[in-house]
């Protein structure tokens, strides 16, 4: 896994031989991943998330899935607060997180971060576009704020710091579990809070995924629940709640 770094670039290709040199090993060895690492897994509970529409289908979408403790929120097209208002009338009882996806200005941030902190927003990710995030400096932010597009590697922490106060680590960002392990420590080190997510898949992705989110305050990695099927050995979603797999899945 060390070689492979130098061999390959961070990205999803990388991450799959990654983990699945993961797997290989864990396979030879008789261990599990949780072995390997000497970590004990506990479940974990992960957002559910509601995509851009129409406010009403997203206050339905909300509803269908009102028994998921958090929901992250895709926004940046149309008004947030609009929007946010939907999901609270569908899931009055679930805590939201945001996604802005780039879309914002500082402008625009000075302008919705308060009024969604008092409609029960608990972060924003990713308000500003990758490379303008110096525009952040000063910036006092009533909300954590996380860095996704703007923090694939351990290499991008440093120019963050100051800016964002937590990192999301998708493993097709960092190129797999060794870089992301790597990431992880680098963050804590430094001060910043942990976010896992995800780029859709099936459990097989998700389960390197879930090893990361051991260390994370939020968890994204409902991937599968928005997709029509899933594979052999999937991991178990009940009601935001994952389940820890079974090594016959991954590790």
């Amino acid at each position: 896994r060390d070689e492979l770094q130098g061999l390959m670039s961070p990205g999803g290709a990388r991450n799959a031989v990654d983990c699945a040199l993961w797997d290989l090993e864990a396979k030879r060895s008789g261990q599990t991943i949780w072995q390997m690492l000497d970590w004990t897994p506990k479940p974990v509970t992960t957002v559910y998330t509601v995509g851009i529409d129409e406010p009403e289908k997203m206050e339905k979408d909300a509803a269908e899935h009102s028994d998921c403790p958090l929901i992250k929120v895709k926004v940046g097209i149309g008004d947030p607060l609009i929007q946010i208002r939907a999901i609270n009338a569908g899931a009055p009882n679930s805590a939201i997180v945001i996604d802005a996806n780039q879309a914002w200005t500082v402008a625009e941030l000075e302008k919705y971060a308060v009024p969604l902190k008092e409609l029960g927003v608990e972060m924003i990710e990713q308000p500003m576009p990758r490379g303008e995030d110096e525009a952040l400096r000063g910036y006092e932010s009533p909300l954590p704020l996380c860095a996704d597009e703007s923090c694939a590697t351990s290499a991008d922490l440093d120019r963050l710091e100051g800016l964002y106060s937590m990192v999301n680590i998708k493993l097709d960002k960092t190129g797999g579990l060794t870089e992301a392990l790597k990431l992880a420590d680098k963050a804590q080190s430094m001060g910043f809070e942990l976010m896992v997510g995800n780029m859709l898949g099936s459990s097989l992705a998700m389960a390197p995924s879930f090893v990361i989110a051991q260390r994370c305050r939020y968890t994204d990695i409902d991937g599968p629940l928005l997709q029509s099927e899933d594979c052999e050995n999937a991991m178990h979603y009940e009601h935001g709640r994952v389940d820890v797999f079974v090594p016959e899945l991954w590790g």
